[in-house]
């Protein structure tokens, strides 16, 4: 069977699949606000909120989102990240993690993951799964989802801590 949408179409279309999910509930809910009365009127409001809510959330998903042709795999599973690269690999705990860093002078940048009596765990931005991550990353305690992204599609060479568990510097000194 002819495949008749481009590639580079369907690769924004699942880039972007949760905000156009989101935009789909949210004009339904809107159809029914509009377009109805008693509960369906009612139930609008909450559909359309719920669409918002995606759409925010898709964005931030796809703004997380790579190409997945680099080097390697990930997996993510209850609460353990798995990378299975063709030179290096491993395997880290969440609950053990200390700090995530972005190290953008490797190609392609790379997420550095150090845990205590480990070595550190990097990981391609673009591995095949990488999108797991996002999740992953989410449950970190304090982490700002909005200066991750931010500095994931930043430009410059020089590594970026992320987040920490524990910080090592004063609370006056500021990352960046």
């Amino acid at each position: 069977m002819t495949n008749f949408i481009r590639p580079e179409v369907m690769t924004i279309l699942r880039q972007w699949r949760e905000v156009f999910y989101g935009a789909g509930v949210l004009l339904l809910g809107l159809s029914w606000i509009f377009g109805s009365l008693g509960l369906l009127y009612l139930l609008g409001f909450p559909v359309a909120i719920i669409g918002l809510v995606l759409i925010w959330v898709g964005v931030q998903r796809a703004r997380f989102r790579t190409s997945s042709d680099g080097a390697g795999a990930v997996q993510v599973d209850e609460g353990q990240i798995s990378y299975f690269g063709p030179l290096t690999g491993g395997v880290t705990a969440l609950a053990d993690l200390e700090r995530l860093t972005l190290v953008r002078n490797l190609e392609p940048a790379h997420w550095r993951l150090d845990t205590p009596q480990q070595n550190s765990l990097l990981i391609p931005v673009n591995a095949a799964g990488s999108e797991a991550l996002f999740d992953a990353f989410a449950t970190l305690q304090g982490l700002q989802t909005e200066r991750m992204l931010s500095e994931l599609n930043a430009t410059g060479d020089q590594p970026v801590v992320i987040w920490e568990r524990h910080s090592l510097r004063p609370s006056h000194v500021r990352l960046h």
